[in-house]
């Protein structure tokens, strides 16, 4: 057995995770307890990835279709990156640089996106390199830019511990965050007088950690910090020593938050104005408070206004640059600040250099050794995408990153996709959205598989190590884009900046040297010194022993004054309106246990036993003005699009607000998911666009007919066929289930019964149609059931028209119980199971396999969350289940 260090390759917490494999393959994962972001501990996610390292939904091999309408081919790399190369250099050659462009990722690590931002504006001369970082970060970068002078999260996850309050704002920390979370958990648990404060159109499982809880209104947050420091002026709460030393801009933010009174932000927010009040004397009376958020406030047209809002608490206070205290944006992706930091976006240059400044410009040209780098800003996200459908790209190279599922106003998307010239899709799965426009597929290593570095939320890079080589004929991120800038080069007749690269060091060497004497200097890293004294902050410079935990300790900030700014902004009301029409917020987050758009965890079992299924969440009374109840279909649609989804009444929600995870798409449902639905609109300086909010209207379909069918073993195969079938039914949801045994579930609703030909098409790419499967059918009932039954086992099993027994039988496959009694079930006209035969429910530890029905059980025997833990071990693992225990464990009458 082999263990090899590396890093989740999920969100931006960087933890440490250890790698077990037999040099061939990954069989296991387990926490590093010796990296600081984590100090052994993984969410279900980390905790499952030697699951998701699965070869079955891998591209691996070079794909190549000449036509549109043709189908792709496997080639050799040489004739896929020729093509590539040639094409790319005849466009150049007849439109300009600026006719290609490329979208890359927060996913790939820091070497990769080097190279992607060198071939782009070295090379070709074209700033149209953006990243989904712009969907997630940018809105934080420059919420830090405009107060602070530079991008740079001033805090460490250290300061979690001093905090004397905690803020979390626009952030379901315990879902999008688990390990940060658990550092709060403890931090609360070791200084019980910590005053936490939650601020949320949502009551989600952060906020039941919180002691006071603020549901703002969807796109009020600006409001409510004007409001708390309109309280914080008049209690005397701020800090004029502090202020009038270290910063600027402060008297003209007085008059501003002057109007904002309790009682005018507590109609504005919605929420009640002694909470704000007391929220901030909590914040400005602490002496120590940490504000931690996250895409409530960067996904928004607002999202710098309500980035630097927030920062002014900080400095009105002078909270910043001391322990326990600053404003600290989690990041979402592993390597989103990576990118930034070598400049890998359509605005910026290596090391936090500025594309509008000429010097800037002149300092990369000199060390790329070519004549210069264009002025012109790039194309970012979602202008790219409007940029291709307008013929004004005419080539798309996207790695890392699905697109077609991630930006808004998906349909807009797909629409620009279909009328570009060329699409290349560099990417480790095949089983995205995105693929299916690609007219060249190159396969990409992924995690497990790659070396380099990332760099996590609080500024710390650490080492990503390879324990197996990638399948089939894939390659490093790095070494694809480095051989197409070679042979493009040679297509366009240029003298290229060197890509001559044998290693990743070597391009982590080149990047390093462009940061010396910047804000992020890190010359004094190298790979031999993150092997021995592991995972670094930086700044980092040479003859440093230890990277720096916190910025602006000394109250000296990297802007022309040398003080921080205070950003003067006004509230402004959401970018889409409701109406009679479209009268509801859609809003959109994170699910505890799936990532992005699934290509990864939609691979492994166990983390879909949670939410098996795209869930719209409503109130109760939305609910009942619509005569809705639980499971009922309903048509939710924006001015842009429509899903079918189905709905539940949650506790979570506010009257007048919906919420549906970002995660599903049509790989998964019927339909293109959240981004059907949401805006294209974005912050005017970040160019972040507004994914947290849209308006919409739930209307109920009446799909009469129902169908489950379920199939063992093969499950990513077997839904890759089932998902072109999805389109056909009025409702359709495709995802797994089971712990140890994998089972795919197919569910679907239909206004009548669809044609028999449907339903064979549905048992052949299940493999349910072998000739002894056992059958039943009742034409006047319109019910046909029919099972494959093996060495006593059920393998799947179709139900049409009558449903009812979906549930049991699931568990039944998932735990590999006999099927003894089941054939005479299944020859029967009734719906009621065999003796025994009951559903587990809802899985709330996927550690343990633990059902939300074992749990209450034991809670109606008084047993509080010790004895849980004790007797059914959830909560014991990762963790990432507490929440929800201890919130079952409070709430036993309801259960």
């Amino acid at each position: 057995m082999k263990e090899t260090p590396s890093t989740c390759c999920y969100c931006g917490t960087g933890c440490g995770v250890i790698i077990e494999s037999d040099g061939h393959a990954i069989s296991g994962v387990r926490g590093d307890p010796a990296h600081p972001a984590n100090f052994g501990r993984l969410c279900t996610k980390g905790s499952t990835l030697h699951l998701s390292a699965r070869h079955d939904a891998r591209a691996l091999h070079p794909e190549l279709r000449q036509q549109r309408d043709g189908v792709r081919r496997r080639v050799k790399w040489k004739e896929a990156l020729d093509f590539v190369a040639q094409r790319f250099a005849a466009l150049i050659e007849r439109y300009g640089p600026d006719s290609v462009a490329f979208y890359i990722s927060g996913q790939l690590l820091t070497e990769d996106y080097y190279v992607f931002n060198k071939l782009a504006k070295g090379l070709i001369g074209t700033n149209n390199i953006d990243t989904n970082s712009r969907l997630c970060m940018s809105s934080a970068v420059a919420g830090y830019k405009a107060t602070l002078g530079a991008d740079a999260p001033p805090c460490c996850y250290e300061d979690i511990a001093q905090a004397q309050c905690l803020f979390i704002v626009g952030s379901n920390t315990a879902y999008a965050h688990p390990i940060v979370f658990r550092r709060i958990e403890e931090a609360r648990a070791k200084n019980p007088q910590m005053r936490i404060i939650v601020a949320d159109p949502r009551r989600t499982d952060t906020a039941s950690i919180a002691d006071i809880f603020l549901p703002i209104l969807p796109g009020s947050d600006v409001a409510l910090f004007h409001g708390m420091l309109h309280v914080m002026l008049w209690e005397g709460l701020c800090d004029p020593d502090y202020i009038a030393r270290h910063t600027e801009g402060f008297d003209a933010l007085k008059e501003t938050v002057r109007e904002y009174t309790p009682q005018a932000v507590a109609t504005i927010c919605g929420v009640p104005a002694a909470d704000i009040v007391t929220a901030a004397k909590w914040f400005g009376g602490s002496g120590a408070s940490l504000s931690l958020y996250c895409q409530g406030l960067n996904q928004s047209v607002h999202g710098t206004d309500k980035n630097a809002a927030l920062i002014n608490l900080h400095l009105a206070t002078g909270m910043i640059g001391k322990p326990g205290a600053g404003p600290f944006s989690l990041t979402g992706q592993p390597n989103a600040m990576g990118g930034r930091e070598v400049g890998g976006m359509a605005n910026l240059l290596s090391a936090h250099r500025d594309l509008a400044n000429p010097i800037h410009r002149a300092e990369v040209a000199k060390m790329w050794g070519v004549p210069e780098v264009p002025a012109m800003p790039g194309k970012t996200a979602v202008e790219m995408f409007e940029a291709v459908r307008r013929g004004e790209i005419k080539a798309l190279w996207i790695a890392c990153t699905n697109p077609v599922h991630s930006l808004p106003d998906a349909g807009s998307v797909r629409a620009a996709l279909s009328v570009a010239e060329l699409v290349v899709v560099q990417d480790a799965y095949r089983n995205i959205d995105t693929a299916d426009y690609a007219d060249v597929l190159l396969p990409a290593t992924s995690w497990g598989e790659k070396e380099g570095t990332v760099t996590n939320s609080e500024r710390r890079i650490s080492r990503v190590r390879r324990a197996v080589a990638g399948p089939g004929s894939s390659r490093a991120d790095w070494d694809i884009a480095a051989d197409f800038a070679r042979r493009l080069a040679r297509y366009l007749g240029k003298a290229e900046p060197s890509f001559a690269y044998q290693m990743p060091e070597q391009i982590f060497n080149e990047h390093r040297a462009t940061t010396v004497g910047r804000d992020l200097d890190i010359g004094g890293l190298s790979y031999a010194l993150l092997e021995q004294r592991g995972p670094q902050q930086w700044p980092f410079p040479m003859g440093a022993t230890v990277g720096r935990q916190r910025l602006y300790e000394d109250g000296v900030f990297p802007t022309p004054s040398a003080r921080a700014r205070f950003a003067n902004v006004a509230y402004l009301p959401v970018a889409e309106a409701t109406d009679a029409r479209y009268p509801l917020h859609f809003n959109t987050g994170r699910l505890r246990d799936q990532w992005h758009g699934m290509s990864r965890t939609g691979t492994v079992a166990r983390l879909y036993s949670h939410d098996e299924e795209p869930i719209l969440e409503m109130h109760a009374d939305d609910m009942a003005r619509r005569r809705l109840v639980d499971g009922d279909v309903v048509r939710v649609s924006s001015r842009r699009g429509e899903l079918a989804v189905r709905v539940a009444a949650s506790a979570q929600m506010r009257p007048g607000q919906v919420f549906l995870a970002m995660h599903w798409g049509s790989r998964t449902m019927n339909g293109a998911g959240a981004n059907a639905l949401t805006i294209t609109a974005f912050d005017a300086v970040s160019r972040q666009p507004e994914l947290k909010h849209a308006a919409v209207q739930v209307e109920k379909v009446e799909l009469p007919w129902r169908m489950v069918a379920m199939r063992k073993g093969d499950t990513v195969a077997r839904m890759a066929r089932v998902q072109p079938l999805l389109r056909y039914f009025g409702y359709a949801t495709c995802g797994l289930y089971g712990h140890g045994q994998a089972v795919l579930v197919l569910r679907t609703a239909h206004d009548a019964v669809p044609d028999a030909a449907l339903l064979a098409e549905i048992d052949a790419a299940l493999e349910l149609n072998e000739e002894h499967a056992v059958t039943y059918a009742d034409a006047r009932r319109g019910v046909t059931k029919r099972a494959l039954l093996r060495d006593g086992k059920v393998e799947g099993v179709r139900l049409a028209g009558e449903v009812a027994a979906a549930e049991w039988l699931k568990d039944w496959m998932a735990r590999d119980i006999g099927a003894d009694g089941l054939r005479a079930w299944l020859l029967a006209p009734l719906a009621t199971p065999p003796s025994g035969a009951v559903s587990r429910g809802r899985i709330v530890c996927n550690c343990h396999d633990v059902a939300e029905s074992e749990i209450v059980a034991e809670v109606k025997h008084g047993s509080g969350l010790a004895a849980l833990q004790a007797k059914l071990k959830c909560g014991t693992a990762c963790g990432s289940c507490v929440p929800e225990l201890k919130r079952l464990c409070a709430q036993p009458a309801a259960v």
